[in-house]
C-alpha cells in the first residue's frame, strides 16, 4: 500500500474517531474508539433526548420541543423522573454556588412560568438543602426558607419527583415535562451573581453569624423596638386620615433614627476586626408593572438611609449594601411608601388623552417616578436634620463615626459591583408627574425624624 493511500487512510480513521467523541458527548454513550465499548443504557437514551429538548426550548423551537417531549412521555417514566431530579439537582447546587438564594431563583422562576413552576423548584430546592445539617445553613437562608414554606428538615415531606409534582399540580404528563424542561433551561442559563450570604454548609454551628439581618448587637429590645417601628407603618399604611398617618409615622421615623444612630456608635466601640460589623447585601424584589420606578424609590429611600442600591431589570430584582439595621429599615420604609403611592394610584384612576385615548400606563409611571424623586428630596432633608440634632447630642463624635460607615458601605458597593451603569428617568407624563409629587408631600415618611431631646 503506497504511502499516500496510507495516509488518507488514517485521516479517514481520525475523523470517525473524532465524530464518534462528538456524538458520544452529546449523548453520553460511549463507542468504539472513544475510549469503551457498550450500548447505552435507558438512562443515556433519556439524558441525550433531555439534552435535545434542552436545547429546543432554548432556541425557541415549540415543535421540536414537543418531539423531543413526546419522546420523555413513552420512556420509562420512573428513569425520567431520576434523570430530571438529578439534572434539577445539580442545577440548584450550581446556582447556590454562583450567588443564588432561594427567593432569588423563586422569583425569576414565578416571573417567566408562574405559581406551578415555583412549587416544582421549591420541591427541588427542598430535596438538596436536605443534604445539609439545619445549624450549618445561615439566618438569612432560614428566613427565605421560612418565606417560601420550604422545609427541608421537615419529618413531614412530600415525593418531589416529577411524577408526584405533577398529580399535585393536576397536570397530565406532557404539560409536565413541557414545563419543568422549560424552567430547568432557565436554570441552566441564569447567569453569576454576587455572593451575599454564605453557603450553605458553611456555617460553623454556635458561631457568630457574618450576614445576621440585624446588628450582633441585637437584644430582645431590638426586637421589639422593630416590632413598633413595623406596627406604626402598618397603621400608616391603613388609615384614612392623613393626620393619624403623619402621626404615626413622625414616631415610627424617631423610632427608626434611634435605632440607626445608636447601633452606628455601639459599633464603632466595637472595633475588633472579626467582631465589628460589616455591611451586607441583600436583595429586594421589584416586581412589574413600573419596575423602574419601584427601584428608583428604593435608591432614594436607601441613599437618604447611608446605603447603596443597584437594580438588576432583567433579574427582577435590587441589591441594597449597607449595615444590618440600615437595611432593614430600608425593606421596611421602601415597602410602606409602596404601599402608600400604589394606594394614590388607584384613587387616581384610569386616565385619558384629549382625543380619548388611555395614558393611564404613562401617567402611572410617571406618577411613580415623581413620586420616587420628591420622596428622596423629603427623606434627604429629615436625615441632615436628624444628623446635626444627633450630634449636638453626642458630640462631634459621631461626625467621624457615619463618614467611616458610609465609606465602608462605598466600598463594599465597589467589590460587589465593579461596572455599575445609570439610567435616565423616562417619566413623559405631566399631569402624572404632578400627581405623583403632589402624593409624595402627603406621604408618611418612616425614615429619619429629629430626635426629640
Amino acid at each position: 500500500m503506497g504511502v499516500r493511500n496510507q495516509q488518507r487512510r488514517a485521516a479517514k480513521k481520525k475523523a470517525k474517531e473524532q465524530r464518534q467523541r462528538l456524538r458520544a458527548e452529546s449523548t453520553g454513550t460511549t463507542y468504539p474508539g472513544s475510549g469503551g465499548f457498550g450500548a447505552p443504557t435507558e438512562a443515556d437514551r433519556v439524558e441525550a433526548v433531555l439534552r435535545l429538548a434542552a436545547h429546543a426550548a432554548s432556541r425557541d423551537l415549540p415543535d421540536e420541543l414537543d418531539d423531543r417531549v413526546a419522546e420523555l412521555v413513552t420512556a420509562d417514566g420512573r428513569v425520567v423522573d431520576l434523570v430530571l431530579g438529578s439534572a434539577f439537582q445539580q442545577c440548584v447546587t450550581a446556582l447556590w454556588q454562583h450567588g443564588w438564594m432561594p427567593a432569588d431563583l423563586l422569583r425569576v422562576v414565578r416571573r417567566e412560568y408562574g405559581k406551578r413552576a415555583v412549587t416544582l423548584i421549591a420541591g427541588q430546592a427542598e430535596t438538596q438543602l436536605r443534604g445539609y445539617a439545619a445549624a450549618t445553613v445561615s439566618d438569612r437562608w432560614h428566613s427565605q426558607l421560612r418565606e417560601h414554606d420550604i422545609e427541608p428538615w421537615s419529618t413531614d415531606r412530600p415525593d418531589q419527583r416529577l411524577t408526584s409534582w405533577a398529580e399535585r399540580s393536576k397536570l397530565d404528563r406532557f404539560s409536565a415535562l413541557i414545563l419543568a424542561v422549560r424552567v430547568l433551561t432557565l436554570m441552566v442559563e441564569l447567569p453569576r451573581l454576587e455572593l451575599v450570604a454564605p453557603l450553605p454548609g458553611s456555617v460553623r454551628p454556635g458561631a457568630a453569624a457574618p450576614d445576621r439581618h440585624r446588628p450582633p448587637a441585637g437584644s430582645d429590645a431590638d426586637e421589639r423596638q422593630l416590632g413598633r417601628i413595623r406596627a406604626l407603618l402598618a397603621k400608616a399604611e391603613s388609615t384614612e386620615f392623613p393626620e393619624e398617618a403623619e402621626a404615626l409615622s413622625a414616631k415610627a421615623q424617631e423610632l427608626m433614627t434611634r435605632y440607626s444612630i445608636d447601633h452606628a456608635l455601639l459599633a464603632a466601640a466595637d472595633t475588633a476586626g472579626d467582631t465589628a460589623p460589616r455591611p451586607i447585601a441583600v436583595r429586594v424584589g421589584l416586581d412589574a408593572p413600573y419596575e423602574q420606578a419601584k427601584a428608583l424609590l428604593l435608591q432614594q429611600v436607601a441613599e437618604a438611609n447611608r446605603c447603596r442600591s443597584v437594580w438588576s431589570a432583567k433579574l427582577g430584582f435590587a441589591t441594597v449594601v449597607g449595615f444590618a439595621g440600615d437595611c432593614e429599615s430600608v425593606e421596611l420604609l421602601h415597602t410602606s411608601l409602596l404601599v402608600q403611592a400604589t394606594t394614590a394610584l388607584v384613587r387616581n384612576g384610569p386616565q385619558r388623552g384629549r382625543g380619548g385615548q388611555s395614558t393611564t400606563r404613562s401617567f402611572r409611571q410617571s406618577f411613580l417616578e415623581a413620586y420616587a424623586v420628591r420622596i428622596g428630596q423629603r427623606l434627604q432633608s429629615v436625615a441632615d436634620d436628624a444628623g446635626r440634632e444627633a450630634a449636638e447630642r453626642t458630640g462631634a463624635a459621631l461626625v467621624p463615626v457615619l463618614a467611616a460607615r458610609d465609606e465602608q458601605v462605598r466600598q463594599a458597593t465597589e467589590r460587589l459591583f465593579p461596572e455599575l451603569g445609570g439610567r435616565t428617568i423616562s417619566g413623559n407624563n405631566r399631569d402624572g408627574w404632578i400627581a405623583g409629587t403632589a402624593a409624595a408631600d402627603q406621604a408618611s415618611l418612616g425614615a429619619r425624624q429629629p430626635i426629640a431631646n
